[in-house]
């Protein structure tokens, strides 16, 4: 699909497969508003308990509480990620919308895994696992789409410094041998061992984007 104008009409230049990118980024957007409401479904306690009953089910609300507030954080980070990067489009070929919808569903698939995570994170490894997987999907293709645009000036609404790209890239594919580390060590260890070791590509972020705007800054 071309991308219009105002007037209806496709804009000069562009070929067939062309779409706008601020249509993906507000798909984007709804995407992730959603996924974030779902994460809260699983947060219930009945009603008609008796004393004892409701204390219980107290009890049993916080690891879903830590759950939702960890996947919630999860989502915020990789929408700026993802928002991060739909910046840098200026036109979306089909490559672009494909490795985008691909984001996207792997996305909304979250809240399924934060409800295993919620229930049996500590005890089962195939809830870590899946947890850490989707993780691990969703940053490859944040990263697959930030190569394709870095490696397509055509594609790109302002250039892309090298140290950025390869911060970027570093940080995303940090993220997923992490989570793929995590999933090892599920099995192989622990559960508790599985998600201690993914939660350390949160802060690893950070340290890979300080370094390199310190390294910037030396040169």
């Amino acid at each position: 699909m071309a991308v219009s104008g105002a007037d209806g009409t496709a804009d000069a230049g562009e070929g067939p497969g062309v779409e706008s990118p601020d249509r993906l980024a507000a798909l984007s957007d709804g995407i992730y508003a959603i996924a974030m409401t779902l994460l809260v479904l699983d947060v219930s306690v009945p009603g008609g308990l008796s004393r004892a009953g409701f204390e219980h089910e107290m009890h049993q609300v916080w690891p879903k509480l830590g759950a939702y507030a960890l996947s919630f954080a999860v989502l915020a980070a990789l929408w700026r990620d993802q928002r991060q990067i739909l910046n840098h489009v200026r036109r979306a070929d089909i490559l672009v919308v494909r490795l985008t919808l691909a984001g996207l569903g792997a996305v909304a698939l979250l809240p399924f895994p934060t409800a295993l995570l919620s229930e049996y994170g500590g005890a089962e490894p195939e809830a870590v696992a899946t947890y850490a997987a989707t993780i691990a999907l969703i940053s490859l293709l944040h990263l697959a789409l930030f190569l394709t645009l870095w490696r397509r000036p055509r594609l790109r609404a302002r250039p892309v410094a090298d140290h950025v790209g390869w911060t970027t890239a570093i940080e995303l594919g940090a993220v997923v041998v992490i989570c793929a580390a995590s999933v090892v060590l599920a099995f192989a260890v622990s559960p508790r061992a599985g998600l201690v070791t993914w939660l350390l590509s949160i802060p690893l972020k950070h340290v890979v984007r300080w370094g390199s705007r310190a390294c910037h800054r030396v040169r």
